[in-house]
């Protein structure tokens, strides 16, 4: 079994065209996995095989892949997942995040921090995701290494430390100077397959040694121990105490090691190898893993070594036409193996482990057992979902869940022939499985089944891929926001609930006030103000379960209820006719009875809208953001192009990027993400509410 000290699970993240995946292949290919280089523009990478991901040239599920690396007479396992970078598949990095231990964050060196860009920033942070950051593209029109460098320090929040400074760029870029060894690498032969260690030129020297005395300065700040030896002599500062005090700073997330290259043209692909295995974290740096009690009550510390009860969570949901559904599953603590019985958290069943395999991308090694830190796919289970915990049945744990963003926007779905309806239903729970961001949901008004997600492309994948590979046409109605509601006003009521059928009957007793909830909130705070044991306290969970429930249908149009704040304050029972239900189904009435008093409002929600374009296209491209209700934001020139944010409601927004590049002649970009929700103005609640 590979030692956990020798094994990277890393993540490759960035914004849209930065060159994640083409990153990858190279990385592939010098670590010998495969032995032709893929291309993205001709379709053939190993990591986007899906058809989809083919045609369009974009990463859409997040890909996993083991690979080795040889570096210091040592082999590096190499768990590789290269996760999308558009806004409308952010689940798949959510859920790739979770359970990595580094990443690679890439950042092309002519665009530089791209909003997406901060959005997966964000997203590592959320997780403690330690980074070495990779500026590529430095071999194009425009590159500018120390621009990027200062964009990260300023925009991301990040101690952003070159390791390398590149020796030129655009097609001037030829290799790196190593700050650390004080060596050039020097990419010479034209396929950019080899290089050469030499001296540093004497044009560079000089930007050497202050770039190397920037590194120094601002680590020994970070490390004691480094500290103490150069203050003592600088130049006597050895090799290995800098990589081994970067490698403390980068796991403390207090450094982020930057790096340089030229991905498409084979050019710093074996140094960000090295730094992967010196400074990216192993499952051996994780002492312990934070776990709760099923009930999520208690906290617990697992030791994090193959001693340990088994505790591992499944953080994807496949299905391959040969060997039938797959679930990939990080293990944190013990050892999975063939023919174990597990605890599923969310079930509380047990299920049996039968077939083990090693991801190798679209292709399988079946194996007998997962170690510590180790990722790896499971054959068979049926039950398991995404964010289950899977542990031993005598010790069962739960683990952090995966956090996922409600979907933002769905379409009205059926498909086109009558004999294919149980087709569809089969076909959407598979996709349910696979991907959270997904809801499935019928309207109660028309009976239609309203497919919903995280955008329109998002959606657009998903449609596709129930005809090709489930074989089902679809016919779509018009595009739906996920609107909300919330209340303005608090109001006091008092419901009851009774009814008598000859017998025993039913009866409960709620007074409470309902107002607005937490402005930066979600969902339902609840508030039991009741006091001398008017209501039973075993009654007091059914009464909250009520008001959750009618949440979900809102006031205005059926839309749910963003957050809202109750207070239950007096209430009566009835010595043999009261029971549980009884005070869920007082408070749901009592919600409908009152609700339209409250005030409600409608919700829509608003996206951020970041736009690249020429400058001379900015009036036109203004003008259409404000005529949809756009605001902008901020407008600033950079690296001879115009960004604009502006903020704009997501019901304007459908077809937005195909007008973008008609007025702008296809030289315009815009990437969207979630902002928040904020009020639809008065005059246009009408039209929403009617259509």
């Amino acid at each position: 079994m590979k030692r956990s000290a020798d094994l990277r699970n890393i993540g490759i993240m960035a914004h849209v065209d930065a060159g994640k995946t083409t990153l990858t292949e190279r990385m592939l290919y010098f670590t010998g996995f495969t032995h032709k280089l893929g291309n993205v523009d001709e379709g053939n990478t190993v990591m986007d095989s899906d058809p989809q991901e083919e045609k369009r040239g974009i990463t859409i599920s997040s890909a996993a892949i083991t690979t080795y690396w040889q570096h210091q007479d040592n082999t590096w396992q190499v768990n590789i997942i290269d996760t999308p970078g558009h806004v409308d598949f952010t689940a798949e990095v959510e859920r790739s995040l979770r359970v990595l231990d580094g990443a690679i964050a890439v950042f092309c060196a002519r665009s530089g921090v791209q909003p997406q860009s901060e959005t997966v920033w964000n997203q590592a942070n959320h997780y403690n995701i330690p980074r070495i950051v990779f500026i590529n593209k430095m071999d194009r029109q425009g590159a500018d290494f120390r621009r990027v460098v200062n964009e990260i320090r300023e925009r991301l929040n990040a101690n952003a430390l070159p390791v390398q400074l590149p020796i030129g760029a655009e097609d001037d870029f030829s290799g790196v100077i190593n700050l650390i060894t004080m060596q050039a690498l020097l990419w010479t032969t034209p396929d950019g397959k080899t290089y050469e260690t030499t001296d540093i030129p004497a044009a560079w020297m000089a930007a050497a040694q202050e770039a190397r005395s920037y590194l120094l300065d601002e680590l020994s700040l970070l490390d004691e121990s480094l500290l103490d030896k150069y203050t003592a002599d600088a130049d006597s500062v050895a090799v290995a105490d800098i990589q081994a005090a970067l490698r403390r700073a980068t796991l403390r997330m207090e450094a982020v090691p930057v790096l340089a290259g030229a991905a498409y043209k084979n050019k710093g692909i074996q140094p960000l190898l090295d730094a992967v295995a010196l400074y990216l974290p192993a499952p051996a740096d994780i002492e312990v893993v934070n776990a709760t009690d099923p009930a999520g009550e208690t906290a617990i510390q697992l030791p994090a070594n193959e001693n340990t009860p088994l505790a591992a969570l499944a953080f994807k949901i496949l299905t391959d036409d040969y060997v039938g559904k797959l679930t990939l599953v990080r293990v944190y603590a013990g050892v999975l193996r063939s023919g174990d019985t597990l605890w599923n958290s969310r079930t509380g069943r047990k299920v049996r482990i039968s077939r083990l395999m090693r991801i190798m991308s679209d292709k399988y090694e079946t194996v007998d057992e997962i170690g510590t830190g180790d990722i790896g796919a499971v054959i068979g289970l049926k039950e398991v979902k995404t964010g289950d915990t899977l542990s031993h049945p005598d010790y069962p744990v739960l683990l952090e869940q995966i956090r996922f963003p409600e979907p933002m926007i769905g379409y009205a779905i059926e498909a086109k022939s009558a004999k294919d309806n149980d087709k569809l239903g089969e076909a959407l729970a598979r996709l349910l499985d696979e991907d959270p961001t997904l809801n499935v949901a019928v309207d109660p008004a028309t009976g239609q089944t309203i497919l919903k997600g995280m955008g329109e492309l998002h959606l657009e994948v998903k449609l596709e891929k129930l005809s090709s590979q489930y074989q089902v046409e679809i016919n779509k109605g018009q595009p739906q926001i996920a609107y909300k509601e919330i209340f303005t006003q608090a109001v006091t009521h008092h419901e009851v609930y009774k009814k008598q059928n000859g017998g025993s009957g039913n009866f409960a007793d709620i007074t409470f006030e309902l107002s607005p909830g937490n402005e930066d909130g979600a969902g339902l705070e609840f508030i039991n103000e009741i006091k001398g044991g008017a209501i039973p306290k075993e009654f007091i969970p059914s009464i909250s379960k009520g008001f959750e429930t009618a949440m979900n249908t809102g006031a205005l149009a059926g839309y749910p209820v963003k957050a809202m704040r109750v207070r239950l304050l007096d209430g009566a029972v009835h010595d043999k006719d009261s029971h549980a239900q009884d005070f869920e189904h007082a408070a749901i009435m009592g919600f409908k009875n009152i609700a339209l008093q409250a005030g409600p409002r409608l919700l829509e929600p608003w996206m951020k809208v970041d736009v690249t374009l020429p400058e001379e296209y900015t009036g036109v491209l203004t003008g259409d953001l404000n005529r949809r209700r756009g605001v902008i934001k901020h407008m600033e020139m950079n690296a001879q192009v115009q960004n604009i944010t502006a903020m704009v409601p997501l019901s304007e927004l459908f077809g937005y990027i195909t007008v973008l590049r008609t007025l702008s002649s296809g030289r315009a970009s815009a990437s969207m993400t979630f902002d928040g929700y904020q009020a639809v103005p008065g005059n246009l609640t009408a039209q929403v509410l009617t259509k």
